[in-house]
């Protein structure tokens, strides 16, 4: 399965997601995102996020899934 790069950018309550590109080893896909993360015409807001998926529907599937937060438990009440 390919790791995809995405510039995510948040439109109020809807995201954009761009494919800027695949890889098929992590280490390229990361190296590829930090060099786009340092570019200083990223638009304002704008994430660079590597996603591993076995397609660019699932991959754009996942980045548009709200996560939730960590349960409070035991000492963090």
């Amino acid at each position: 399965m390919p790791y995809y790069v995405y510039r995510v950018t948040q439109l109020g309550p809807v995201k954009q997601l761009d494919k800027v590109t695949q890889f098929d080893i992590f280490k390229e896909a990361s190296t590829e995102a930090k060099r786009l993360r340092k570019e200083p015409d990223l638009p304002g807001g704008a994430l660079v996020k590597v996603i591993f998926a076995e397609n660019e529907l699932m991959a754009e599937e996942l980045l548009n899934q709200v996560r939730e937060g960590e349960p409070i438990t035991g000492d963090d009440w």
